[in-house]
């Protein structure tokens, strides 16, 4: 098997998990607030986690060298991971993914001021299509919106800050330090929310929110191979699978049917965040490749480690 078989091989895998993990957070929605989905699923992540960061035996220091954009992107996480579990309880599963698939077209505009990137006529034609493919979805005056569809949008945005940071410190700063300031922040501010929040939980939903902790570790791991076997702009198309997934387990396990409309417009998020990813994979394009360069558009989970490229 070829490395790049392997690697979008090993890349649908990881996108299969994440979706899974999204289909539990929705599944326990119903019956948990989404603080205590995330501080339960975070607690479960964190033993692994820390393992593979001891695991490095690395000696050095965890005190950030860039302390302002680590706390920046540290609230900037934990506020996608709760925007984007909350969208995930209250929206249609493919609606959902539908919104957060702007990440790409919204990190292009911010690495502009943020990178020093310049942005052509045609990924800027592209980024303005896919707007008009948000309000597709959205269809405002016509359909119902919700905080839900509020909160996927903020995932979106909260997420790419988070991915543009990690592409302008990810150099200097070391992978545990990415990883462990949101990982511990969210489980902090989620347990501090815990007396207003928290519902005795029976042994299947903690078993469920064990798995989500899990699937996340497993996920990562597995994009992070998916990256080192084959390139990045062959892997990171691969993250739009997601929509088939969505649509797959919302229609088996909640009886959900795509409308015609998100449907339409999760077609043109999707068209032009690809051409955005594959005309930032023409090196004479892109300088920076800040989509490209960041293994991992999720905000609404841990935080995974940036490619060994990319990590100090």
């Amino acid at each position: 098997m070829g490395a790049s078989l392997r690697g979008m091989l090993l890349a649908l895998l990881a996108f299969a998990l994440y979706s899974t993990h999204d289909t539990i957070i929705k599944e326990l929605g119903g019956r948990y607030a989404v603080f205590q989905i995330i501080l339960f699923g975070n607690l479960f992540a964190f033993l692994p986690m820390s393992v593979m960061i001891l695991a490095d035996g690395r000696n050095e220091s965890f005190r950030p060298h860039h302390p302002w954009l680590v706390t920046l992107r540290t609230l900037a996480t934990v506020a996608g991971m709760v925007c984007g579990f909350y969208a995930f309880t209250v929206l249609p599963l493919a609606e959902t993914y539908a919104l957060i698939f702007m990440m790409p077209l919204i990190i292009t505009l911010l690495s502009v001021p943020i990178l020093g990137e310049r942005i052509g006529i045609n990924r800027m034609a592209a980024i303005i299509v896919g707007f008009i493919g948000v309000l597709v979805v959205l269809r405002p005056g016509s359909a119902e919106l919700s905080l839900g569809h509020v909160a996927a949008l903020a995932t979106a945005i909260f997420g790419s800050i988070a991915v543009i940071i990690v592409r302008k410190i990810g150099s200097s700063e070391r992978s545990a330090v990415l990883i462990l300031f949101p990982l511990i922040a969210s489980i902090c501010i989620m347990g501090a929310i815990m007396p207003w929040t928290y519902r005795p939980v029976d042994g299947i939903d903690m078993a469920l929110m064990a798995i989500i902790g899990f699937l996340v570790v497993f996920a990562q791991l597995t994009i992070i191979a998916a990256y080192r076997a084959a390139p990045a702009g062959i892997i990171a198309p691969i993250q739009y699978s997601q929509i088939l997934w969505a649509v797959g387990y919302g229609y088996v396990f909640f009886n959900e049917i795509p409308d015609v409309w998100p449907a339409v417009g999760a077609a043109i998020v999707i068209a032009s965040g690809i051409f955005v990813v594959v005309r930032e994979a023409t090196a004479d394009v892109s300088k920076t490749q800040p989509v490209l360069t960041v293994n991992n558009h999720r905000p609404d989970t841990a935080p995974a480690p940036p490619r060994p490229a990319d990590a100090g």
